[in-house]
């Protein structure tokens, strides 16, 4: 496993970071909690010490499969979590910003209880909300630093001026934004952020799936999937055909590498040198192991120069 130092909170991250988006269940299909908590643990072995969640996922549920696989190890994993989104009362819908103290305070709580622990490593603000003062929320998170709750503040999905706008209340250590080959448009934010030595975590670092290489036709999506209620551009048409064209370089560098695809797109991701660490969700052993090996090696400069020609000639930025 290789490791970075997380911006100016000055602690080691492994490359890679556990994403349990899809172990809450909701929006990504049916998921085993026992084969969740293995993935988990094959992860850990591996030497990963990052597990990044949040309440939202799965509406605590996501909590519940960490706390149950980080029993007896709590101290040798660093854990994310994220308050600041809500789900409609009725679950139809996306979820849309919240950052009251309030609803911040209760799902952090939750969260707490859940992952079987009175501290996280980093809290991170999800996302701006344009109907709550930002000095509102600063001053709820840095209550829960004060009060040993929580180790370091950061931010996610936030662009460089709400950074600088929450910079002025909080010290902003890391930021989560969303970043692969085939979403590149936050990475302006990412280099902004190594630039004031604030770590940078990627996000939906395999396209919700599609950089694994397994989907190859435009897949009928349930109405309540994540990548149908957020309409993910690269789950339609004319963008879905253009990754389907930058997979055949991938294909080729995995063939030659004799590697799966996704250990291609992540080698890409965690060699950028404004990425700190990138998620990955995983809901079984095999998808752990195998994301795991993609630092036991890494792309030469030919290789990424060649796979950075053919983002820009079939999905540009």
């Amino acid at each position: 496993m290789r490791y970075k130092t997380l911006g100016k909170s000055e602690v080691s991250v492994s490359a890679l970071t556990i994403g349990t988006w899809a172990m809450g269940g909701l929006g990504y299909g049916s998921v085993e909690r026992k084969d969740c908590i293995a993935a988990v643990h094959a992860m850990l072995d591996a030497g990963v010490n990052h597990i990044d969640t949040a309440w939202v996922y799965g509406l605590g549920e996501s909590d519940k499969v960490v706390g149950e696989a980080i029993k007896g190890r709590r101290d040798k994993v660093l854990i994310t979590t994220k308050c600041g989104f809500r789900n409609p009362a009725d679950g139809v819908g996306p979820n849309f910003p919240d950052c009251s103290p309030a609803w911040m305070t209760t799902c952090f709580e939750e969260s707490l209880k859940n992952l079987g622990t009175d501290y996280v490593d980093y809290f991170l603000i999800h996302v701006p909300d344009a109907n709550v003062p930002f000095e509102e929320t600063a001053e709820c998170v840095k209550r829960w630093q004060k009060e040993g709750k929580v180790r370091f503040l950061g931010v996610s999905n936030f662009g460089i001026d709400d950074m600088e706008r929450m910079g002025e209340y909080i010290d902003i250590t890391a930021v989560q934004s969303g970043y692969s080959m085939v979403s590149r448009g936050e990475e302006d934010n990412m280099i902004w952020a190594k630039e004031h030595d604030i770590g940078v975590m990627t996000h939906s670092s395999l396209a919700s799936g599609l950089l694994t290489g397994a989907i190859r036709e435009l897949p009928k999506l349930a109405e309540d999937d994540i990548r149908n209620l957020y309409q993910y551009p690269h789950f339609r048409e004319p963008r879905f055909s253009q990754v389907m064209e930058l997979l055949k370089t991938l294909d080729k560098v995995a063939a030659e590498r004799n590697v799966p695809v996704a250990q291609v797109a992540l080698n890409w991701n965690i060699q950028k040198d404004f990425v700190t660490t990138s998620l990955c969700g995983v809901r079984n052993v095999k998808e752990a192991l195998e994301n795991c090996k993609c630092t036991e090696w890494e792309l030469t400069s030919e290789e990424m120069a060649m796979i950075d020609k053919a983002i820009d000639e079939t999905v540009g930025k």
